[in-house]
């Protein structure tokens, strides 16, 4: 007892267990403390600034910047206070009541295959198309979403599937109007890899019917794009309009609290004369065709920026996102064509065009939609995009 009272006088305690476990956490804070610092030190003295280059030392790029910086394009697109709704922007830009129909019925199949493709694995399914491609669980889903949105449509009177390239009856009433034609899923190669695919749907009015209509004929067309998010690009009577599915931006939550299902995201989309975007498809063609390896040398000694995926549907839909791009797809004799006109090329010449972009059918250099449609099934050069690229693959590949 006297010993912890002279302890007491002598500024000393006996150390309880608290003190003790005190103490301890005490030091270990310090020792990491200590160690951070360390590691601050040691990563600041190996930083770009704690360095002197050599007078011949320089960085990729100009003025300091890595080259593949420079080479990329960013979106400049700025959040806006509110978003319209389809509903509204069909109402102004969208002058027939059964086009706009048809466009929502569309849009909510574009949906459903939105939500399958989340729950679905991709896995073969056993069967194959009719042009021999095996066929993958998401294919037959996608494909079976679209024939159920037009069988239930009030205005769709047939239906012609890239997966069954036959024009069919979906119109049990006799009252409807138009003839929809679809890729149900493009991109079966890629995604696998959970790469960003899409559908593209042509709409032809029953006065010319797909067969024997050329792309020009079409009332409307849309593309959509499943990505992180899913996005449809939209023909309306003034231009090119992009929708966004699901998303809950401020300014769009309705009186219930529930969201607009369609946002208009971009409004009358512009492509514009010039590029430094390419996507060259079918590079086995440069082999047979010096065009096109003119062409592609081109791109490369200029320094355009390479945007390809191998997916017709994000590799032009960049044109619309970037406001500028060209796809090239040339064929040759070893390398023969295989896009379909009236399923891939014809809509998206028509969104393209719309937008003030231009096309080209790769034989005679002038529009793909001037192509007539023969066979349901009929194959097609293609190029478009930004309108001085499509001459100058005209030039190359074409007048060469």
């Amino acid at each position: 007892e006297n010993q912890e009272n002279r302890n007491r006088e002598g500024g000393t305690y006996p150390l309880s267990s608290h003190n003790i476990e005190s103490q301890q956490h005490s030091y270990i804070r310090k020792m990491k403390l200590t160690v951070a610092t360390l590691l601050i030190a040691s990563v600041s003295a190996f930083s770009p600034a704690a360095f002197t280059p050599r007078a011949e030392t320089k960085l990729f790029g100009g003025d300091g910047e890595y080259g593949a910086s420079s080479t990329s394009f960013y979106t400049t697109t700025e959040k806006q206070d509110s978003y319209a709704s389809l509903d509204d922007v069909l109402n102004e830009k969208c002058a027939d009541d059964k086009l706009k129909t048809v466009i929502k019925d569309m849009l909510d199949a574009c949906a459903d295959i939105t939500e399958a493709l989340r729950t679905a694995l991709v896995t073969v399914e056993g069967s194959s198309n009719t042009f021999g491609d095996a066929q993958l669980s998401v294919d037959v889903i996608a494909d079976n979403l679209m024939w159920e949105a037009c069988k239930d449509s009030s205005v769709i009177r047939e239906g012609a599937s890239e997966e069954d390239p036959e024009v069919r009856d979906t119109d049990e009433g006799g009252e409807g109007e138009y003839t929809v034609c679809w890729d149900p899923l493009d991109g079966s190669s890629i995604v696998d890899n959970n790469w960003a695919v899409g559908t593209m749907i042509g709409i032809w009015g029953k006065e010319t019917g797909l067969i024997g209509a050329t792309g020009r004929d079409q009332k409307t067309s849309l593309v959509a794009l499943y990505g992180p998010r899913t996005t449809v690009l939209v023909a309306l009577d003034d231009g090119t309009y992009e929708f966004t599915y699901g998303c809950t931006p401020e300014g769009c939550q309705l009186p219930d609290g529930t969201w607009e299902p369609w946002i208009c995201s971009r409004t009358s989309i512009k492509i514009a004369e010039d590029c430094k975007i390419f996507a060259p498809a079918n590079l086995r063609a440069a082999q047979d065709v010096p065009g096109y390896k003119k062409l592609v040398d081109h791109y490369m000694t200029d320094k355009y920026t390479l945007r390809y995926s191998g997916g017709l549907v994000p590799d032009v839909y960049q044109q619309f996102t970037k406001n500028q791009g060209v796809f090239s797809n040339p064929t040759s004799p070893s390398s023969p064509a295989k896009l379909r006109l009236a399923f891939e090329a014809a809509p998206f010449g028509l969104l393209v065009e719309k937008a003030g972009g231009k096309t080209s059918d790769g034989v005679t250099g002038g529009s793909i939609l001037d192509v007539q449609i023969n066979a349901v099934d009929q194959r097609t050069a293609l190029c478009l995009g930004s309108a001085n690229e499509v001459d100058r693959f005209n030039e190359y590949i074409i007048e060469e």
